[in-house]
C-alpha cells in the first residue's frame, strides 16, 4: 500500500536534497503529483497474480498461445529511474486456456513494481507456471534502461533482452525456437 504522506515528505527532502526550493511556485504541487502518480506507477505491489489467472477456460488446444508486444514500463529498483520495452508470453495449454488480456495484466502487476528486468521476466514466467498448470511457459522480455540511457555510461538505445522457460519450453529447443520464430522482435 502506497504511504502518500510519506512520498510527498520524501520528494520535499529530495527537492531540497538537489538544492530546490519545494515551496518555490513551479514546485509547490510537485510533492502531491508525485505522489498519485506513485500509486498508479508501483500499483502492482496491490494485485495478486493469482487472481488475474482465476479465470480460465476449456479448451482443447495443444498449441503454443503467444501474446507479443506487450509495453510495459517499470522502475529500476536500483536508481529509481524508468526501464522499458515489449515482452512475449508463450505457453502450451494443459486443457486449460486463460483470456488473452490476462497475459497483459499480469505484467502489468509486476512491471509496476520497483525491480530489475531479470526477476521481473522470472516473476511472470513463475506466476504464469504456478497458476496457470500449463505444460510450459516462456517469457521474452526487451527493454532499454534510463540508468543506462541518461547517466552512467549514457548510451541510449542499447536494449537488454532476458528469457525465462519453465515445463515443457524448458527442454524442447524446437518447441523454443518456434517461439522465436513467431514473435521476430
Amino acid at each position: 500500500m502506497i504511504n502518500e504522506e510519506k512520498v510527498r515528505q520524501a520528494v520535499s527532502l529530495f527537492l531540497e536534497g538537489i538544492g530546490e526550493d519545494p515551496k518555490r511556485e513551479g514546485l509547490k504541487e510537485t510533492p502531491e503529483r508525485v505522489a498519485r502518480a506513485c500509486k498508479e506507477i508501483f500499483g502492482g505491489y496491490e494485485r495478486d497474480p493469482k487472481e488475474i489467472l482465476l479465470k480460465r477456460f476449456d479448451s482443447g488446444a495443444s498449441g503454443l498461445v503467444i501474446e507479443k508486444d506487450i509495453p510495459f514500463y517499470s522502475m529500476c529498483e536500483h536508481h529509481l529511474l524508468p526501464f522499458f520495452g515489449k515482452v512475449a508470453v508463450g505457453y502450451v495449454p494443459n486443457g486449460k486456456v486463460v483470456g488473452l488480456s490476462k497475459l497483459v495484466r499480469l505484467v502489468n502487476v509486476y512491471a509496476r513494481r520497483a525491480q530489475i528486468q531479470e526477476n521481473m521476466t522470472e516473476q511472470i514466467a513463475d506466476a504464469l507456471a504456478k497458476n496457470l498448470d500449463a505444460k510450459g511457459v516462456i517469457v521474452y522480455v526487451q527493454a532499454e534502461h534510463l540508468c543506462m540511457s541518461m547517466r552512467g555510461v549514457g548510451r541510449p538505445g542499447v536494449q537488454t533482452s532476458t528469457l525465462a522457460a519453465r515445463g515443457c519450453m524448458e527442454g524442447d529447443a524446437a518447441l523454443r525456437e518456434s517461439f522465436f520464430e513467431r514473435i521476430k522482435l
